[in-house]
Parts: C-alpha cells; sequence; structure tokens
C-alpha cells in the first residue's frame, strides 16, 4: 500500500470515474458497493474533497445517511463482473460482494472498507450533502436525466478525503 496524494493520477482516475468507480459504504455489519460514473474531485473549504452523487432510491444513499462515511475506488484493473453486478443489483436483499467473488480490505482511516482490488482508494467523510431540486435544474437535463424516474433526484455528498493510497 503506498500513500499517495488525492490528486495523484487525477487524470487516470477521472477517466476511470467517467466509466465506473466503486463506491462502498458499511453500516450495522453490512458492507455495500455500488458502481458510480458521477462525481467530482477538487478543492472546497482548503480540504481535498470527493462529491459523490447518488439517487435517494438507491441503498448506498440510505447508508451514507445514516453513516456519512465511504470509500471509492478506481480499479486498476479490469472489472466488468462486479461493474456489472454492482451496478444493476440492490445490496438490499443480496450480498453483492458474494456474489462476485470480490472482497473488501479495511481501510486505514475512515473506518469503511475498500474494495480489495488494484487501484487507487479515497477514504471519504460527509461534510455537506444536499439533495437535487427540480427547479435549479437546467431543464435538458432534467428531461434527459429525471423524467423517466420522477422524484428520484440524486443527492450531492460533498466529503472530506481523509486519506488516498494505491493498492497493488
Amino acid at each position: 500500500m503506498q500513500t499517495v496524494p488525492f490528486n495523484f493520477n487525477a487524470g487516470k482516475n477521472l477517466e476511470i470515474l467517467s466509466q465506473a468507480a466503486f463506491l462502498t459504504t458499511h453500516c450495522a455489519g453490512k458492507t455495500n458497493v455500488m458502481v458510480t460514473a458521477w462525481g467530482a474531485l477538487g478543492v472546497m473549504w482548503k480540504l481535498p474533497v470527493f462529491v459523490a452523487m447518488v439517487r435517494q432510491s438507491r441503498y448506498s444513499y440510505q447508508l451514507l445517511e445514516e453513516t456519512r462515511r465511504f470509500s471509492i475506488t478506481f480499479p486498476y484493473v479490469q472489472a466488468a463482473k462486479a461493474i456489472a453486478v454492482f451496478g444493476q443489483v440492490s445490496g438490499r436483499t443480496v450480498d453483492k460482494l458474494a456474489l462476485t467473488g470480490f472482497s473488501t480490505r479495511p481501510g486505514r482511516t475512515a473506518g469503511i472498507p475498500v474494495l480489495d482490488v488494484p487501484g487507487m482508494h479515497l477514504e471519504c467523510s460527509v461534510i455537506y450533502a444536499r439533495l437535487m431540486s427540480a427547479d435549479k435544474l437546467d431543464p435538458a437535463i432534467q428531461e434527459l436525466w429525471y423524467d423517466r424516474q420522477q422524484n428520484n433526484y440524486h443527492a450531492f455528498f460533498i466529503s472530506q478525503i481523509l486519506d488516498s493510497y494505491i493498492t497493488p
């Protein structure tokens, strides 16, 4: 495990994020992993941050509301099977890790596990959360992403990056 700055490999990590990264939550003994392809990496309030976007219908949303902690994994290996399962199956009723054969390893800082794959990991703690609202959204974005799923907006979880590292 190699400690690196939060913006290490930023171009590579943002390219991975645009395809599929993994957001891991853990609450009351249950770990859930979801696919995320929307997010942002940057600096706010002089803090390194990752902004996760999670729809309110997702099980991960419920866990984030409870724990306010998560990890992000940018996989540096092919993970097509995991992407399919983590992106299409609900952790409310299925153990997605068991289904994929993937596992987690303990995180170093935030008390949240990280996906045990080669890649870069961010351990995050939510410092601000906000649910989107239709009245502030560009109508073209509304039509493209939200008209088919009424009242299923994303919440923005602006999160301080507490730790960042690469695992082989």
